[in-house]
C-alpha cells in the first residue's frame, strides 16, 4: 500500500487487500471510496471484501467505479458529493491511484480551483494530471512506431519477441498496464494443491523484450482509419502496424451475487490468482457434502478448465477416502462434456470413477454465498427454459466471458465483439496492417495457451511479410491444447485444430493423447512453465516455427 496525501484529509492509493484496510483503521480513517470497476485483472480484490472489511471496522464506504480514460461528469459530480458527505479523514483508491485522483481533481476545478495549483498538487504525489485539467486546445503527445502491441500477456510478448528475432532493433511499443504477469494455466495446478500461486508470479518488466518500450497505460480508443491508438492518460501511438493482445473479460457481474460471495461461503474459481489458493483449501476442508463445478457459454480461455478443477478435487477426496461422502456435479451451459469427441471416452473414465454427474444444458445465473445456493437457467431440446436451483457446499465458478469493453466498441470488432481477422494469417479482414492472436480474436480455435503460442511466431512471420522483410505466408491451423488433469499423476492430452482435427504433436507410441498418461502429467508440471518463461516468452519457437507457403 502506498498512500499519497493530496489533502490534510484526503488521499489516494493503489488497490487495496484486506489487511491494507485494517492498517488505515489503525490510521484512523474513517471513509473508502472505491474508483476502479471489479474484474480488470485476475489479482484485483473484489470491491464486496474490501466493503465488508472496511465495514468490520467501522468505516464508511462508496463505489464509484470508473473506467480508465472515461470519467464522465456525473462521475465527478458522486465523487464529489461523497467528499462532501462521508467522514474524514479518507482514503479512495483505483488500480494505481490515478483515477482516484482525477476525479478528485476534476471536482476542484469545477469548484474553481487554479488547475495550475491542482497539477503542482497531483505532480507531487507522483500523478501528471495536464491531458486531463490543461486546455482542450493543448496538443495532444503522440509517438510513432513501426509496430505498437496491445497486450504484455503471453501473445504480446512472444510476438514481439518473435518479431526481433526476424528483424533485430525493429521499432515496437508494448501498451500494458500490468505490473504483473501470469503463468494462468498453473492455476489450475495451484487449485489442486500441485504449484504455489507464486510459481505463477513474474514481474511484468524483465519478461519485456530487451529494445522495446513498454509504455504502462492502457488503450483507449481505436482510429484504425488513421493508425492511431489513444490511451488512457490522453496520449496517442500511431503505427504502422498494429497487433492486439489484450486477452479477454472474466464478466464475475454476469452471475447475480457472484462478486459479493467470491472467496468466501466455500465460493472459489481458479481463473482467479488471488482464488486458486482457497480452492485447494476448500478442498482440503471438504470432508462430506456437495461440490458444485460450472462451466458458462463458450467461447472461454481453456474450456477444460472447468472439469480439470472437479477432477484434482475430486481425485484428492478419493486418495483421502472421503469420496464416497461427497456428492459431484458438474452444470455445464453446454450440450458435451468436451468439444472434441475422440478425447470424451478417456473422460468418462473418470467421470464414473469419482461417480460424478453431468448436468449438460445448465447456465449459472445467480449465487448466495451465505444461503449456499446456486440458481441455474435449464434448457431443453425444444429450447424451453426453467430455472432450477441447488444447495453446496463448495462452488467452483468458471465465469462467463466477453471481449474487453474497448474491443467491443471499436472498428476493429465483429458483431460478437472480438477482434475480426483471417482465421489463417490472423490478419484482420478489413484492416491490413492490423493483426491479432490470443483470447480477444474471432478465430473458431480453443483459447489456450498453447494456441497463443503457435500464433505468435505467425503473426510476426506474416506482419514482417506485409513490410516486405519476410517471405510468403504461414497459416494457422487452429492448433490448441488442453492438458485435462484428470488425477493427480496423469493427464489426458488433448491437441485439436480447427473443426476438431486432431493435431497431436508426438506419436501415439511416446504419448497417447486420447488416454491418461503420466508422460503428459510431466510434460505439463515440469516440462511446459520453464518452455513458457525461457523459450515461448524469449521467440525460441520450440516445435511452432511456422512453415510460411511462399
Amino acid at each position: 500500500m502506498n498512500i499519497k496525501q493530496i489533502t490534510e484529509e484526503f488521499a489516494v492509493t493503489e488497490q487495496l487487500n484486506g489487511t491494507d484496510i485494517e492498517i488505515l483503521a489503525e490510521q484512523g480513517v474513517k471513509s473508502i471510496i472505491c474508483n476502479r470497476p471489479d474484474g480488470e485483472s485476475g489479482d484485483q480484490v473484489p470491491y464486496a471484501d474490501i466493503e465488508a472489511a472496511a465495514q468490520s471496522h467501522g468505516m464508511q464506504v462508496r463505489y464509484i467505479p470508473v473506467v480508465s480514460g472515461g470519467i464522465k461528469a456525473a462521475d465527478v459530480e458522486q465523487f464529489d458529493s461523497a467528499m462532501a458527505t462521508m467522514p474524514k479523514p479518507m482514503v479512495a483508491y483505483c488500480r494505481t491511484g490515478t483515477r482516484s485522483i482525477t476525479l478528485w481533481a476534476l471536482g476542484q476545478k469545477a469548484q474553481g480551483q487554479a488547475v495550475e495549483q491542482l497539477l503542482n498538487t497531483a505532480e507531487q504525489a507522483g500523478y501528471d494530471l495536464k491531458s486531463v485539467l490543461s486546455p482542450a486546445s493543448e496538443p495532444v503527445k503522440s509517438q510513432h512506431f513501426k509496430v505498437v502491441i496491445i497486450g504484455a500477456g503471453s501473445g504480446g510478448i512472444s510476438t514481439a519477441a518473435s518479431l526481433l528475432k526476424r528483424q533485430p532493433g525493429l521499432q515496437i511499443a508494448i501498451v500494458d498496464k500490468a505490473e504483473k504477469h501470469y503463468y494462468q494455466p498453473g492455476w489450475t495446478m495451484v487449485g489442486g494443491g500441485v504449484f504455489h500461486a507464486s510459481d505463477t508470479e513474474r514481474d511484468t518488466g524483465p519478461l519485456i523484450p530487451k529494445g522495446v518500450h513498454w509504455i504502462q497505460c492502457a488503450a483507449q480508443e481505436f482510429d484504425p482509419q488513421n493508425n492511431s491508438v489513444t490511451l488512457d492518460d490522453g496520449s496517442q501511438l500511431s503505427y504502422d502496424h498494429l497487433v492486439v493482445a489484450c486477452g479477454l473479460k472474466l464478466n464475475w457481474e454476469g452471475v447475480e451475487g457472484l462478486v459479493d460471495t467470491l472467496g468466501e461461503n466455500g465460493v472459489t474459481s481458479n481463473y482467479r490468482f488471488d482464488l486458486a489458493p482457497y480452492t485447494w483449501k476448500l478442498v482440503q476442508g471438504l470432508r462430506s457434502g456437495k461440490a458444485v463445478f460450472t462451466q458458462p457459454p463458450m467461447p472461454i480461455k481453456c474450456a477444460g478448465a472447468p472439469q480439470k478443477a472437479m477432477y484434482l478435487s475430486a481425485d484428492h477426496w478419493h486418495r483421502n477416502g472421503t469420496l464416497n461422502a461427497i456428492d459431484i456435479q458438474f452444470y455445464n451451459a453446454g450440450g458435451v462434456l468436451f468439444g472434441v469427441k475422440e478425447y470424451v471416452p478417456a473422460l468418462m473414465k473418470y467421470i464414473e470413477k469419482y461417480n460424478a454427474h453431468l448436468n449438460f444444458n445448465h447456465r449459472l445465473t445467480k449465487v448466495d454465498g451465505e444461503a449456499h445456493t446456486a440458481w441455474f437457467e435449464k434448457s431443453d431440446a425444444e429450447g424451453n427454459k426453467e430455472i432450477v436451483s441447488t444447495e453446496f457446499d463448495m462452488l467452483h465458478v468458471c465465469p462467463p466471458q466477453q471481449a474487453p469493453d474497448f474491443i467491443r466498441s471499436s472498428a476493429l470488432a465483429d458483431a460478437a465483439g472480438w477482434v475480426d481477422v483471417d482465421q489463417g494469417t490472423l490478419r484482420h479482414k478489413a484492416f491490413e496492417n492490423v493483426w491479432s492472436l490470443g483470447d480477444v480474436m474471432n478465430a473458431p480455435n480453443a483459447k489456450t495457451m498453447a494456441a497463443a503460442r503457435k500464433q505468435a511466431p505467425i503473426v510476426a512471420h506474416n506482419l514482417l511479410s506485409a513490410m516486405g522483410v519476410t517471405k510468403g505466408v504461414a497459416i494457422y491451423d487452429g492448433y490448441g491444447s488442453c492438458p485435462l488433469t484428470v488425477e493427480k499423476g496423469k493427464i489426458v492430452l488433448a491437441e485439436f485444430g480447427y473443426g476438431g482435427k486432431l493435431l497431436p504433436s508426438f506419436p501415439a507410441w511416446l504419448l497417447d493423447g486420447q488416454q491418461a498418461t503420466r508422460m503428459a502429467w510431466a510434460l505439463k508440471k515440469d516440462l511446459l512453465p520453464p518452455v513458457y518463461w525461457n523459450a515461448m516468452l524469449k521467440g525460441r519457437e520450440w516445435m511452432v516455427k511456422p512453415e510460411p507457403k511462399v
